[in-house]
């Protein structure tokens, strides 16, 4: 009886470890193919050894913007840079794990790592960045997980002024949704990460980032023009998920600090965004502190930079001509 199960047992260990080859050789090629497809658009620069890519256009006022989960510089200047390019200097960057810019450090990288690039620590290293390539007293804006790096920025290394748009501030109640929980764990990332990499569908992929839009619709271009495709990397799966699954403790520290801010800060934030909530992150913050403008979308998602990027722009003139650079 034993050889049969020993057989059985051989024939499956083999069968895994075939799998696990061709997962990974699939998810390989089909990165290759996306990184192609979206090289870097700006400058790739070194920053204490690892890579930051900042795509730097337009001159005026330094303004630094910031994306989201699961996104890329491109997300930004897609919506934005056509806008502003003409009146401000633009450092539009991609954050640890994403795009092009490396992840912190190699404590970081590993396929069982859970370890994620706090705020802070995310800040500090863009901030370098873009001191590297010419920027001072930047205006820094920071859409959705991006609001938490430019809070934290605004916090650390005080600036002209910051813009929060849909962005996550404070603390909120439970933990983050089970994906993240999944991907962001050691499991998760070893297996969970390549096998999504490698199989997930574009329809999938697609419907997932065009929902961020919600109830709003995203623009028919929006998955291919704003190189979503590198979000399915496994890098970026990882950190992805490891940041949003770490995020809350960071949140609750550095929300303690906020006080500090001194600088103007503008505020922007749908009423109808089901991804961060205005009464959870935006409407507490704009009522806690001073030198906030808080500009309420009535009936809008998560995405107001594409759905009305006039009151996006409009936000970051108020908050150049509040800090006296305009």
């Amino acid at each position: 009886m034993r050889r049969p199960l020993l057989t059985t047992a051989l024939i499956t260990t083999a069968g895994i470890i075939a799998f696990a080859i061709f997962t990974d050789r699939r998810a390989d090629l089909r990165e290759a193919a996306i990184e192609a497809r979206y090289p870097p658009e700006g400058d790739v620069i070194q920053v204490d050894g690892r890579n930051v890519h900042v795509i730097v256009r337009g001159t005026g006022p330094d303004l630094v913007l910031i994306h989201g989960a699961g996104s890329n510089a491109r997300d930004m200047a897609n919506a934005l840079a056509d806008r502003l390019q003409d009146r401000y200097r633009l450092f539009i960057v991609d954050r640890p794990g994403h795009g092009w810019t490396d992840r912190l450090g190699a404590n970081f990288e590993g396929p069982t790592n859970t370890r994620a690039e706090s705020p802070t620590e995310q800040a500090r290293m863009l901030s370098k960045a873009v001191q590297q390539l010419g920027a001072e007293n930047p205006i820094v804006l920071g859409h959705s997980f991006g609001g938490a790096v430019a809070m934290a920025w605004a916090v650390e290394e005080p600036h002209a002024a910051t813009v929060i748009v849909s962005g996550v501030t404070l603390p909120w109640p439970g933990s983050v949704d089970i994906t993240y929980r999944i991907l962001g764990s050691a499991a998760g990332s070893a297996i969970v990460a390549p096998l999504a990499s490698a199989f997930i569908t574009e329809t999938y992929a697609r419907n997932a980032a065009n929902g961020t839009f919600t109830p709003q619709d995203a623009p028919g271009t929006y998955y291919s023009s704003a190189g979503i495709p590198l979000a399915i990397r496994v890098v970026s799966l990882r950190a992805t998920n490891q940041q949003v699954n770490t995020l809350r403790p960071y949140i609750v520290e550095q929300s303690k600090r906020y006080d500090e801010i001194t600088t103007p800060l503008e505020i922007i934030h749908g009423t109808a965004d089901k991804t961060v909530y205005a009464e959870i992150h935006a409407e507490p913050l704009a009522a806690r502190m001073n030198n906030v403008h808080f500009t309420p979308l009535e009936g809008l998602g998560h995405m107001p930079h594409y759905v009305v990027p006039q009151d996006v722009t409009a936000a970051i003139d108020r908050a150049a001509s509040r800090a006296g650079l305009r």
